[in-house]
């Protein structure tokens, strides 16, 4: 800060042991340290100030940024345009619905039922698992 070297350093406490004397020197320098203190905190807070300035104006300039961007982005896609109108790159683009086959005039055949629909069904017996107890006896 100051460029203080180590022999300037020491001519200046042999010139403030002569002129303030050794009995007084605690004094001194304590005062000297809080007086090096209250600059510290000062250039601190200015320091604080200027940054928290300087973030601001950043911040408005970022802002400014993006309210163009914004508007820019607007004016090339409108809201009401339709999604065919917004290319994106992202997908191709869709194909129209085809069209339904149109009904015949004449109702189409039933189909014929199976002949395992039309056979009887064997009667249950007592010991198949899948009947819970007491269904499925022959009854005479």
């Amino acid at each position: 800060m100051f460029d203080i070297g180590a022999t300037e350093l020491l001519l200046i406490v042999i010139v403030a042991v002569i002129v303030i004397g050794p009995k007084d020197m605690p004094l001194a320098l304590r005062t000297a340290g809080r007086w090096i203190g209250k600059m510290r905190r000062l250039s601190g807070q200015f320091r604080a100030g200027f940054d928290a300035m300087v973030r601001e104006a950043e911040m408005e300039e970022m802002e400014k940024k993006w309210r163009e961007q914004n508007e820019k982005v607007m004016r090339e896609h409108p809201q009401g345009a339709p999604p065919e109108m917004e290319p994106t790159g992202a997908l191709p683009p869709p194909s129209p619905p085809k069209p339904a086959p149109a009904p015949s005039p004449t109702p189409a055949p039933a189909p014929a039922a199976s002949a395992e629909a039309k056979a009887p069904k064997p009667a249950a017996k007592a010991s198949d698992p899948q009947l819970p107890l007491g269904e499925g006896k022959e009854q005479p």
